[in-house]
């Protein structure tokens, strides 16, 4: 069975300052911010969450089917998804705007710095969510900001459980909209200052907002994450990684893992179980899609 992400498709650019931003940033001078960070190390790589959960999810048995947009430089993504065996049917493109573009930096600390183009990607609602028999479970991902809000309404009309995962897009939606996402979705998914900001907006505890769904999870990096159920929250501990290299796309690898055991019918503490194993193997590699497996998921 196949999984729907709808998503963003993106080049990213990834640059690495070997020193600490807390040391190049002074507090007090803020109001006039002018700083520059030398970057000896530049690499460009594919991403996108919905390109780095498809990857994910695919290295793991899964069948993605990611819903996005891409621009006219796109042709080289397209190449890509076809070696990789994903499918394309809902990827479309659109010639008078670039690809999205996501410029990283991080620093030793492994804090980042992100600019965003959207690019092509704010043409993602062209894309109709519809009924569709092959599709068992489908994820909101950071997107467009119509097309974040049509695919809910359009994943409950096809009657295609989802999960919300409104990762860097969650500051473009005030309480209401956010509330209306967390009725419509099956289970939600946010790193530890997302949790934060979406209790804050919606006026919910998380244990509140998980009463609303089947589950909701909350990622802490190298504390594993927290599983809420029912207002009951579980902590799942972390893997410990080989070597911390880059943190980019490792938020994106779990939730590959998680659609994995979604689809499989698992337990969302042991498909967070998983996100964290596969999440340690990503972050030991440089960039979102150049990581492998070295186990068998079971």
């Amino acid at each position: 069975m196949a999984a729907l992400i709808c998503g963003s498709l993106a080049f990213d650019t990834i640059m690495t300052f070997e020193g600490r931003f807390a040391e190049q940033i002074l507090p007090d001078q803020l109001h006039i911010l002018n700083v520059s960070f030398l970057v000896p190390s530049l690499r460009r790589d594919f991403g996108g969450c919905a390109g780095n959960i498809a990857y994910s999810l695919k290295l793991l048995g899964g069948e993605p089917v990611p819903m996005a947009m891409l621009g006219s430089d796109g042709g080289e993504y397209l190449q890509r998804l076809e070696a990789l065996g994903i499918s394309r049917r809902h990827v479309g493109q659109v010639q008078d705007t670039y690809t999205a573009q996501a410029m990283i930096m991080t620093d030793r600390d492994n804090n980042q710095i992100t600019a965003f183009h959207p690019g092509a990607m704010m043409q993602a609602h062209a894309h109709r969510i519809e009924p569709d028999a092959a599709v068992k479970v489908g994820i909101i991902s950071p997107d467009g900001r119509d097309a974040m809000l049509q695919h809910a309404a359009q994943f409950v009309a096809a009657d295609i459980p989802f999960v919300f995962d409104p990762g860097q897009g969650l500051p473009m939606f005030n309480g209401e909209e956010l509330t209306r996402f967390v009725e419509q979705a099956t289970w939600v998914t946010v790193n530890d200052y997302e949790g934060r900001m979406l209790a804050d907006r919606t006026g919910m505890t998380l244990g509140e907002l998980s009463r609303k769904v089947q589950g909701l999870v909350v990622t802490l990096g190298a504390e594993g994450c927290e599983v809420w159920v029912d207002g009951a929250k579980t902590h799942v501990p972390p893997v410990v990684p080989a070597q911390v290299v880059d943190p980019t796309g490792c938020g994106d690898a779990w939730r590959g893992a998680l659609l994995f055991g979604l689809e499989k019918g698992w337990s969302l503490v042991r498909c967070a179980a998983l996100g964290n194993r596969v999440g340690a193997l990503k972050i030991a590699q440089r960039g979102p899609q150049n990581y492998t497996l070295d186990f068998k998921p079971e």
